[in-house]
């Protein structure tokens, strides 16, 4: 594999996460209670809240420094 083509596979991994996480996040916002009613779980809303926070997070951290990093990385080798 190329260095152009491991960019164009890297960036491309990220313009997807981040569909992904905008659709997670267009959700959570908009149909929120209907998806604390839909998951099934007894949680508070506070609880429900805070898990989904975190997931957001932690899924926008994973894909800033494992597509976006190592994307740049190689431009700037490149």
């Amino acid at each position: 594999m190329s260095i152009e083509t491991a960019r164009y596979f890297l960036l491309w991994c990220a313009v997807i996460n981040y569909g992904i996480l905008l659709l997670w996040f267009l959700v959570f916002t908009l149909a929120h209670d209907w998806v604390s009613r839909v998951h099934g779980f007894r949680l508070s809303a506070e609880q429900f809240d805070a898990i989904n926070y975190a997931g957001i997070i932690l899924f926008k951290m994973a894909t800033f420094f494992f597509n976006l990093v190592p994307c740049i990385a190689l431009y700037i080798v490149g």
